[in-house]
């Protein structure tokens, strides 16, 4: 007897533009309509592209990781690294696309950061975390023009912004080291001067990301300096030479890494690497500062972006995949697992790009002191919340495509070895806690900032229940900041033990408020209840987590340590 097996039909994806209607809304509520109307044909062919043929290439690239050559036939060393198809043709598309230009052309002025940003969040979950060298080209672009080093922005940042393939540059970023990720003060790289007073770099990088870039900023020592970040000095280094050789560069190995396997990190030794001070010979850690709040605003949005791209696969197959006689998305239950990770998306969406909204403005000089402080605050705070959302958002895809879900030739494994890098990126969720209490060591007016904006979008909100929910989001945040100052004057300890969760309360609070704010707006303006369903959605997860635990109790926990009755 012949049977003929069933063969369950893939997901699918469309034009991930068209699809996305929570992006399409908060660009209708927050660009206006001319503007919305010059820069959607690039967002929609950029939409078709995600969805069609460089998701395609996706799957078909799926084995080909970057691969190292260190000798050539004739033994001479190279070091030559060979990265996958998809990657040079996101490279091309990045350069034409303007994925870091738009930001530098400042098209829509205080806006181009939002116009930037939604390119971004379409084009980074379909080329295999090609975002990665261009956040760091961002990033090394926004530092050396903040630097005052005129001449080698001159020399860099129009490379770095080009549009032109061919000219493209991308830039590395070389911090980490072996003696510590985000102590980078504790860095063992020597900067010395040779006789004719060219700089040269010597030491290790544990890790450099995109290692393959024309260009990376770095930090060292300068020979006699003293310890610690103030003795450290930020460099300026062209990776090789006018005949394509790598300058003094050894390139060990590339990592062997749970997820971002398309990105080329390597472990490298700089050997004597000729290189150029960005700004003075000290206090590096403070000049790369403009970097840091670049590349963690990128790392936020592929957050946003690699939630969107897990729940258009689950929904699509939802359709496709019958069980116990009906389709998934007929299934109660299912229908409430992807109605939870979609309200999870469009919270983290509001808030991703009203961080984007805050440096816009900065960048354009239209910004108000309150823009300012609230920046300064909420670039952590964004960057480690919606980190720990995209982990949790991509786990929930995998299992809600069952078995398929685990097996890699589906694709669908991919979405979460590669969001577990989110978290860690940038500042791990335990550094970004306590940045976020650094900044609020500012003064009184970075909370003051922040609670005058929650009280502005609140008083705006006319539906009953986005005003109510809107309400709690405050008071949490409300409760989170009297628990920070009581703590500080009777327990500074608990204050390091309490600063995940009070981060984290002050991103899910403020991200449930800009949703139900945005809800608001889009009931009279859209007549869509889509948005307030999310938002009502949203409200009925954690988000106040703060709370008062004795560092005993804490200790006796994570270290399994006696605690007395």
């Amino acid at each position: 007897m012949k049977v003929t097996p069933f063969n369950q039909p893939p997901p699918a994806l469309g034009n991930q533009y068209d699809e996305d209607r929570p992006l399409r809304s908060l660009l209708a509520r927050i660009v206006p309509r001319d503007a919305l109307l010059s820069i959607e044909p690039v967002l929609r062919d950029l939409g078709e592209l995600a969805g069609g043929e460089l998701y395609r290439m996706q799957l078909d690239d799926r084995e080909n990781d970057p691969k190292l050559v260190h000798w050539d036939a004739w033994g001479n060393r190279i070091d030559h690294i060979e990265v996958s198809p998809l990657w040079r043709r996101a490279e091309r598309i990045a350069a034409e696309k303007g994925l870091v230009a738009t930001a530098y052309e400042r098209r829509l002025g205080a806006l181009s950061r939002v116009h930037q940003f939604s390119l971004v969040h379409l084009f980074g979950p379909a080329t295999d975390i090609y975002a990665c060298p261009l956040a760091m080209t961002d990033g090394a672009a926004r530092t050396l023009l903040e630097s005052g080093n005129a001449v080698l922005a001159e020399r860099a940042v129009p490379r770095l912004t080009s549009r032109d393939p061919d000219r493209f540059w991308t830039s590395g970023q070389w911090m980490t080291e072996s003696t510590g990720g985000s102590d980078v003060g504790r860095s063992e790289t020597v900067a010395t001067k040779d006789e004719s007073g060219q700089w040269r770099l010597w030491g290790r990088k544990w890790f450099t990301s995109a290692t393959t870039a024309q260009m990376s900023l770095t930090l060292a020592r300068p020979e006699g300096n003293g310890p610690g970040g103030r003795g450290l000095a930020l460099f300026y280094v062209e990776t090789r030479d006018p005949s394509g050789r790598l300058r003094n560069i050894l390139v060990h190995r590339l990592k062997d890494k749970l997820g971002t396997r398309k990105v080329p990190t390597a472990e490298l030794t700089l050997d004597g690497t000729p290189a150029t001070p960005v700004i003075g010979l000290d206090n590096g850690t403070k000049y790369i500062s403009p970097m840091l709040n670049v590349t963690r605003t990128w790392n936020t949005v592929m957050a946003v972006a690699g939630m969107r791209r897990g729940i258009a696969l689950a929904r699509d197959y939802a359709t496709k995949r019958v069980a116990f006689g009906a389709p998934l998305s007929e299934k109660p239950l299912h229908v409430d697992t992807l109605a939870g990770i979609a309200a999870e998306y469009e919270a983290a969406l509001q808030l991703a790009f009203f961080v984007v909204q805050l440096h816009g403005r900065i960048e354009a000089r239209e910004a108000s002191d309150r823009d300012v402080l609230l920046a300064r605050l909420l670039t952590p705070i964004a960057k480690l919340v919606t980190g720990k959302q995209a982990v949790a958002v991509a786990s929930e895809v995998l299992e809600s495509f069952g078995g398929a879900g685990y097996v890699e030739d589906t694709g669908l494994p991919v979405l979460l070895r590669d969001a577990q890098v989110l978290p860690i990126w940038e500042g791990t969720t335990n550094v970004l806690s306590l940045d976020t209490l650094r900044a609020l060591g500012h003064g009184p007016d970075v909370a003051a900032a922040l609670e005058h904006e929650m009280e502005a979008r609140v008083g705006t909100i006319a539906d009953a229940a986005l005003r109510e929910v809107a309400e709690r989001a405050r008071g949490a945040v409300r409760r989170a900041l009297g628990w920070l100052a009581s703590s500080y004057s009777s327990s500074p300890l608990d204050v390091e033990g309490g600063a995940r969760r009070f981060a984290l309360t002050l991103g899910r609070s403020l991200e449930l408020l800009l949703l139900a704010h945005h809800a608001d707006w889009s009931l009279k303006n859209e007549r869509d209840a889509r948005a307030r369903a999310a938002a009502l959605r949203f409200a009925r997860a954690p988000f106040d987590l703060v709370e008062d635990t004795p560092v005993a109790d804490l200790r006796a926990l994570a270290n399994d340590e006696p605690l007395a009755v």
